[in-house]
């Protein structure tokens, strides 16, 4: 085992060490590191060679209110600096009646790692900017040689003025999110087809496990939460946790269609749980919406001053805040984890050899643990933002015993009716709390 250390290790010391013998682990920039992996991009890495891109579409709107589609392979180059390819932006120009447009990937600019139009400067704004320009730089050293100034980019040591287009580019995300969507439909649909044409049979292995899922998710939690309104909000919650657990899963493989952290992106989350925010509070009852508006309490709790009703309307939006925050949290911390301790081959291959080798072996022990850990993650998260889900719109909806009760109130029925809404009331509760804890 020592001995595979060693010759795992051995590739780092070429990065630990410059030619000149001294040490560079000051440029590795580990912030810059996790956060190039978790985000989006105009191209999908290559695995083991992230210069190379696979290219995707970009779609923009120029300044004047025209579109262009081109590829992103025309907006790098790749080039290669003391034995390492390094993919650096170009100046993408497209001639349409008469006028040039000129489109780049901003590196050194307030809009970093996005598409921006430019426009060359004249003499004299080029004067004033080189001046800020110099002043920045006077203050302290600048990363990348060139400060940012808000309004222009730099490309290769020259200020341009910019502009940011509308843009609806296939991103890294987009596509991702298309594959998983593909993928969800052909599970899907595959076990709809085999239904079709062999009845009540029962599956067998891959359409055996989906079947297990479907069963465990509507069975233990919509259904029992639900009750008769199950099939009605099935469709929606069953789509929620099978294009979850699909996108978490694909976040963990590295080699394409996988590598995307859609998950990991607050704005995948976010829509998500704005979803269940609109299911949720369209099919609430008139019941629900007299509980914000005017709950059962105290009159001076609600009355002149709506204090019950501004806590009952902050309530609305903390539950889908709780929903995007919790998936996003738990999946972006497990790929930076995952990232972290692949780092730690690099940081301490400065050491030498023995350090770095017992470093290799103990960052792949604990990424490939942590790689397991997160497999399992995938499908709990999954199933918590599921049941969360199940248990805003059962909370919206079970109204109807509280209804029956007033109907009949001071008979036996009534009273019957109403121990059983609050029973199911208290029910829900407890499964938000034993959700929240996990």
């Amino acid at each position: 085992m020592f001995l595979l250390a060693i010759l795992v290790a051995s590739p780092f010391r070429g990065y630990a060490e410059g030619g000149d013998g001294h040490a560079e682990e000051e440029n590795l920039d580990v912030k810059e590191i996790i956060f190039e992996h978790l985000g989006d991009g105009y191209g999908w890495e290559v695995p083991f060679a992230h210069a190379y891109r696979i290219p995707l579409p970009v779609i923009v709107r120029a300044e004047d209110g025209k579109w262009f589609c081109f590829s992103s392979a025309s907006l790098t180059k790749l080039e290669t600096h003391d034995g390492k390819t390094h993919a650096v932006p170009v100046i993408k120009t497209i001639s349409r009646d008469g006028n040039d447009y000129s489109f780049v990937i901003a590196h050194i600019s307030s809009h970093k790692d996005k598409v921006v139009q430019i426009f060359d400067l004249d003499t004299a704004e080029t004067d004033s900017v080189m001046k800020v320009a110099a002043g920045i730089k006077e203050q302290g050293p600048v990363k990348g040689g060139w400060p940012v100034i808000d309004g222009y980019v730099c490309v290769d040591g020259k200020y341009y003025k910019e502009y940011r287009p509308y843009d609806i580019s296939i991103t890294k995300n987009v596509a991702a999110l298309f594959i998983a969507t593909a993928i969800v439909l052909i599970i899907v649909m595959s076990l709809v087809r085999f239904y079709r044409r062999r009845g009540l049979k029962a599956p067998r292995k891959g359409m055996g496990f989906m079947e297990l899922l479907v069963s465990f998710v509507y069975e233990g939690t919509i259904k029992a939460t639900l009750g008769e309104n199950a099939k009605k909000f099935a469709p929606y919650l069953l789509t929620c946790f099978f294009f979850i657990l699909i996108m978490n899963l694909l976040g963990l493989i590295v080699i394409f269609p996988g590598g995307a952290n859609l998950t990991g992106n607050i704005a995948v989350t976010l829509v998500l749980a704005v979803m269940t925010f609109i299911v949720t509070n369209v099919f609430g009852t008139k019941h629900y919406w007299k509980e914000i508006f005017w709950p059962d309490v105290p009159l001076w709790l609600k009355c002149p001053l709506p204090i019950m009703q501004f806590i009952e309307i902050f309530g609305m939006f903390t539950k889908p805040a709780a929903l995007c925050v919790r998936l996003f949290a738990n999946m972006m911390g497990g790929h930076m984890i995952v990232i972290t301790l692949t780092l730690l081959i690099f940081i301490f291959a400065v050491f030498g050899t023995a350090v770095a080798g017992a470093t290799t072996v103990v960052s792949i022990l604990f990424s490939l643990f942590m790689l397991a850990l997160d497999v399992l993650v995938s499908f709990i998260q999954a199933y918590v933002f599921t049941t969360l889900s199940t248990i805003f719109i059962g909370m919206a909806i079970e109204r109807h015993d509280h209804e029956h009760a007033k109907e009949h109130a001071g008979t036996e029925e009534g009273e019957e009716a109403m121990k059983a809404a609050e029973s199911e009331k208290e029910l829900l509760s407890k499964e938000a709390a034993a959700i929240d804890l996990k």
